[in-house]
């Protein structure tokens, strides 16, 4: 996994705006990133990226800034799914002409099923508000859904991006510590790696199989060791429903490698902790991952 060590890729470094909120930004930043989302708005598109948002007026357009430097000739509806925010958020997708739905039922899980029920493309990617996505990930993701009828959900790779001062090469070395378990959970527990924030898969399939519902819903930081942490997730129930009718592929192109935000880690105590807490988590489940366990 080609991903850099100790500095941040260019193209998310174009995407940051250090230091700034989004009600800093200048004229012709706002007006630079409106116009370049305007390309996703097909009435009739092949993909669907949809995107779930709670009170993220100051992450939202970082991600949404991301995808409209996408380099794609396909079709694309961008859309944003606004999961009753109570701050800004609504204005700034408003500002930046995005088309978006409104969710008052609190809950990632409501979000990404209006989202999926909403979706006009025959392939959905999911994306999250927090995270930014390189140029190439449209097509890196969509081309395994396309090129074999087997493959009915894909899922990317990631990489932090540094807060509070934490360095890089920390996380760098977090990441390659995930990456094994992410292949060991491929033998026998894959829907595990299915994650919100970068993966894909054919729209009817997922709507057909009973999409994103699941008994528990979660909040959207869900940190682990907190009160309202919750193990079923939407994604991987979303996972395990596409499985009943054909395969996962993890997508190895490094054009499909997203940076995310810290601040999961970092609501779990920080990296240290939040790897302690995972590293138990996952030794404990090592039997599970290669053995499999009913779901």
């Amino acid at each position: 996994m080609a991903v850099a060590l100790f500095k941040l890729p260019k193209w998310v470094k174009r995407n940051l705006y250090k230091g700034k909120s989004f009600s800093d930004l200048t004229d012709k930043e706002l007006a630079d990133i409106h116009r370049k989302l305007q390309r996703f708005k097909s009435p009739d598109p092949e993909v669907s990226v949809m995107i779930p948002a709670w009170n993220e007026e100051n992450n939202i357009f970082r991600t949404l800034s991301s995808l409209a430097n996408s380099r794609t000739k396909r079709k694309v509806e961008l859309v944003v799914i606004n999961n009753n925010s109570t701050d800004l958020t609504q204005k700034v997708l408003d500002k930046l002409g995005v088309i978006s739905y409104f969710e008052p039922k609190q809950g990632i899980t409501f979000a990404r099923q209006l989202g999926l029920e909403r979706a006009k493309g025959k392939y959905h990617l999911c994306a999250d508000s927090d995270t930014f996505y390189p140029p190439g990930w449209i097509d890196a993701m969509v081309a395994p859904l396309e090129k074999d009828d087997d493959v009915v959900g894909v899922y990317g790779r990631y990489a932090f991006i540094p807060e509070n001062d934490y360095d890089r090469a920390f996380f760098w070395v977090y990441e390659r510590l995930a990456s094994v378990i992410i292949r060991l959970r491929r033998l026998r527990r894959e829907h595990i790696n299915f994650l919100g924030f970068n993966m894909g898969f054919i729209t009817q399939v997922g709507l057909a199989n009973g999409g994103f519902k699941v008994k528990n819903v979660r909040k959207f930081d869900n940190a682990i060791g907190s009160d309202y942490y919750v193990d079923e997730s939407e994604d991987g129930r979303m996972a395990v429903n596409l499985m009943k009718t054909g395969r996962l592929k993890l997508v190895t192109d490094n054009k499909a490698v997203v940076f995310t935000s810290s601040r999961r880690l970092i609501a779990e105590g920080g990296i240290l902790e939040a790897f302690k807490s995972r590293f138990k988590l996952h030794t404990n489940r090592l039997s599970e991952y290669l053995k499999g366990k009913k779901i």
